[in-house]
């Protein structure tokens, strides 16, 4: 087994011919959860994230970063004895994996309904740019489209900007998080007798579902929402606010922290003022609200501040670049960065488990991505199969 560590998902086996990010973040998860993830890839050149950088020793430390833990196969599943192992793998699965375009899987004759004849057990997940149904389902999609498409990069920026992009991949990683969901979901649907389930994910699905106050808001007013930088739409004060030597994040949600933030920032009489007196006043006097209170700010640093505004109970944070996140100490306590050995690329530091459950371990350290069909021996003695050489 390629960890041995157990979590609550020990047991369950999944088969992975997911590739890129949405697919591998999915599994990744379940793996850290302690299910076994079977990682089938295409012969020679296997997960397309295998070539994407940035590299360690020609390691892609992108593809490390989501396939930690997981072993892999290289099988041909357009040749007959590769799908012959596949099939066979697919009798020792509980799940299977997949974020292929909708139609590729049926043209294989792989898809879900082929399958839940042979499979009546079997989970099936899929992750698609736009779902199985719809005027869009066999378009192609990445990241940055569903992010354009489902109205995130119209919030995201500062008023006036360009459109901008979400700095990490949304699209893909909040996709991968429902699919997760979804396959959670239809195990315990399963334990009840209720059999395998297709799981059904869009990416665009997952940015409407994100879209938050986006959308009540736009309900409620008529008015289109679009980008305000740091700040919330309706709670006030709540954004970055500037300090003598870089920002002071500060989210007062309710009257109370308002007044505990004027009292240390030493403008006490702010929550008298009829313009401040309320959340929707400071709301609709943003901008000269913010000019008060940086007026003060910018007589201290951001650490004088900081330390004030956190003895006070008053929401705040810096705005860490990456860096700086990595050395935080509540990043160290909370085993958010954990190591795993790779063969070539060596010690790599890369993202922990937020999903803390009580009974099991969190290991700070874990098993690394597996090199391209590292596993092949291993998996077919487990189904029972006799080598032969693998396709290249």
């Amino acid at each position: 087994m390629p960890n041995d560590e157990q979590g609550p998902l020990a047991g369950v086996v999944v088969a992975d011919l997911s590739r890129v990010l949405a697919g591998p973040f999915c599994t990744m998860v379940l793996a850290d959860l302690g299910a076994r993830v079977i990682k089938v890839e295409a012969p020679g050149r296997g997960d397309d994230a295998r070539h994407i950088g940035p590299f360690l020793n020609d390691r892609s430390t992108y593809f490390m970063s989501v396939n930690r833990g997981k072993q892999s196969i290289a099988l041909d599943l357009k040749q007959a004895r590769d799908r012959g192992v596949f099939e066979v793998l697919l009798r020792h699965s509980d799940v299977l994996v997949e974020n292929f375009r909708p139609g590729v899987m049926d043209r294989l004759g792989l898809g879900w309904d082929d399958l839940h004849a042979r499979h009546p057990e079997l989970i099936y997940a899929s992750t698609s740019g736009f779902g199985q149904t719809g005027p869009m389902a066999g378009l192609p999609a990445y990241d940055i489209v569903v992010q354009a498409l489902g109205g995130i990069m119209s919030l995201t920026g500062h008023p006036g900007d360009p459109p901008t992009r979400v700095g990490t991949s949304l699209g893909d990683i909040v996709a991968g998080l429902f699919t997760a969901i979804g396959i959670q979901s239809a195990l315990h649907a399963r334990r009840d007798g209720g059999g395998g389930r297709r799981v059904d994910v869009s990416m665009l699905d997952s940015q409407v579902a994100i879209l938050e106050n986006a959308i009540s808001r736009y309900v409620a007013s008529g008015e289109v929402p679009g980008p305000l930088g740091s700040r919330h739409p309706s709670i006030t004060p709540f954004e970055a606010l500037a300090s003598r030597d870089g920002f002071v994040v500060v989210a007062a949600g309710n009257d109370e922290l308002f007044v505990k933030l004027c009292a240390t920032l030493g403008c006490p009489e702010l929550p008298g003022d009829a313009a401040f007196a309320s959340n929707e006043a400071r709301t609709q006097n943003q901008p000269q609200l913010k000019a008060h209170l940086e007026e003060h700010l910018a007589a201290e640093t951001t650490a004088h501040w900081l330390e004030r505004l956190e003895a006070a109970g008053v929401p705040c944070g810096a705005v860490n670049d990456v860096a700086s996140l990595l050395d935080h100490p509540q990043v160290a306590a909370r085993n958010m960065l954990v190591k795993a050995e790779d063969p070539l690329a060596g010690e790599v530091l890369m993202a922990g488990n937020p999903i803390k459950l009580t009974g099991f371990q969190d290991s700070p350290r874990r098993d690394a991505a597996p090199e391209l069909d590292a596993d092949r021996g291993e998996i077919l003695a487990w189904l029972g199969i006799e080598e032969a050489p693998p396709v290249r």
